[in-house]
């Protein structure tokens, strides 16, 4: 198949930037390959997961089918991570740990782990960052204890689409991505609360829990954090918006026998 001919398949796909992707697509394969290539994004699946990886701050980071793809807007977070320069960062819900990698390459001398439930995306997380800071388990469960109390900043792209909301999603991330990483429940803050009311145990007095959420959430986002003083940051070219809440003095972890 030609340039042409990919970009013209691929636009008449609905691919808006057609003539980058068709670049990307010839990078990776030739012939056959590409072909199928073309024709599996054509029928929509995520161009990230057909060439194995997706540029994020600077990174070229490793996904594949049935995770999550980080998206532009995310490197919000990976700048306010970066700008409090902490010495041991925690990234959850982390996916292919793609804000873990790029805060590790900026600061090389912290201590960045990240944790996930996914067994897929613990694959690439693992790729991404060093596999020994990579931990499986639910929320923080699989977190090793001695970082209990010592973590300056916790960090997390959790999913927050309402449940409700995840069929007007477009059929790349709605069909391709795990629903478990797009679903907040009702409000899409579910995972938000959850953040908050475990965040305590692990953050140091003053510690940073550093959380994406919509323009349209953010309020309820910073109202789930108990115990925080929030503040909402806002980046209109990356359309993205964060909470960073700052553990306030009294504030009470959870019961260790609760993990």
């Amino acid at each position: 198949m030609t340039v042409d001919g990919i970009v013209a398949t691929l636009r008449a796909a609905g691919c808006v930037f057609a003539e980058e992707e068709a670049a990307v697509l010839r990078s990776v394969a030739s012939g056959a390959g590409l072909d199928a290539l073309v024709a599996a994004r054509a029928a929509g699946a995520p161009l990230e997961h057909l060439v194995g990886w997706v540029e994020f701050a600077g990174l070229r980071v490793a996904v594949g089918p049935g995770v999550f793809v980080p998206r532009r807007r995310t490197e919000l977070l990976v700048d306010q991570v970066v700008a409090a320069a902490p010495a041991v960062v925690v990234e959850l819900f982390c996916g292919a740990a793609a804000v873990a990698a790029a805060v590790a390459a900026a600061l090389p001398s912290a201590e960045v782990h990240a944790a996930d439930v996914s067994p897929e995306a613990l694959v690439h997380a693992r790729r991404n960052l060093r596999a020994d800071r990579v931990h499986g388990g639910d929320l923080d469960a699989g977190l090793p204890p001695d970082l209990r109390g010592r973590v300056d900043v916790l960090v997390a792209n959790a999913p927050y689409v309402p449940t409700g909301a995840i069929a007007t999603m477009p059929p790349e991330a709605r069909d391709h991505e795990p629903r478990a990483a797009l679903d907040g429940g009702a409000d899409g803050l579910d995972h938000h609360r959850r953040l908050a009311a475990r965040a305590p145990l692990w953050l140091r007095p003053s510690g940073l829990l550093v959380v994406e959420t919509s323009r349209g959430q953010a309020a309820g986002t910073a109202a789930a954090m108990l115990g925080f003083a929030t503040t909402v940051v806002r980046d209109e070219d990356r359309d993205a918006t964060a909470v960073v809440g700052r553990l306030t003095a009294g504030a009470s972890p959870p019961p260790r026998s609760s993990t």
